[in-house]
């Protein structure tokens, strides 16, 4: 089957909803890492027989979009406080070291800004980074990547290189009915 490579703002929505679908989702997480791993998915065990259910009332309808809609939300939060999309979409080669920087040190405080407003944040591991620890068996593989030579089972000593980070909370304002979510920043006109 020939596919067609997604846009470029396609792929970033996607990006973005398949993150909040991990951090919310650790057995879709751990099937994801197995992929990227090259290791087949965990079998999953055999359905029971199926049983008829009893007729149910029509389900109340789901917008599909509702990941696609946080995603762009976020971006749009991003591009306000930070400018991120502008600066993304701008080529900075022939900008100095100096200016790339200062236009950092403004997207880094406001991006830093809405990652406050908008989460709470812990570390997945509490230990101190460059520090020794061991990950027994049975350790939550969706929170914790190997990396280097991983062979054999659990028990596994390594080398904390990051801490990791966890969502323990959300705040993005609800949609009103009619926005649309997919205008990140509107254009502006001066009168």
């Amino acid at each position: 089957m020939n596919e067609q490579p997604l846009p470029f703002l396609s792929r970033l929505a996607l990006a973005i909803g398949t993150f909040f679908a991990l951090l919310g989702d650790g057995k879709l997480a751990a099937q994801v890492q197995a992929l990227r791993n090259g290791t087949p998915a965990p079998a999953q065990p055999p359905a029971p027989a199926p049983v008829p259910p009893p007729p149910a009332p029509a389900p109340s309808p789901v917008r599909a979009t509702a990941q696609v809609d946080a995603a762009l939300q976020l971006l749009g939060l991003l591009q306000r406080e930070a400018r991120l999309v502008d600066f993304l979409q701008e080529d900075i080669a022939a900008y100095s070291d100096a200016d790339v920087g200062g236009a950092a040190r403004l997207l880094h405080g406001g991006a830093r800004k809405v990652l406050k407003d908008t989460f709470d944040l812990e570390p997945v591991r509490s230990e101190a980074e460059g520090g020794r620890l061991t990950l027994p068996a049975g350790f939550d593989a969706a929170a914790v990547r190997l990396t280097g030579n991983v062979v054999g089972q659990a028990p596994f000593t390594g080398t904390l290189q990051h801490k990791g980070w966890r969502a323990t909370a959300v705040r993005l304002p609800a949609l009103t009915e009619g926005h649309d979510a997919r205008v990140i920043a509107p254009a502006e006109v001066e009168l």
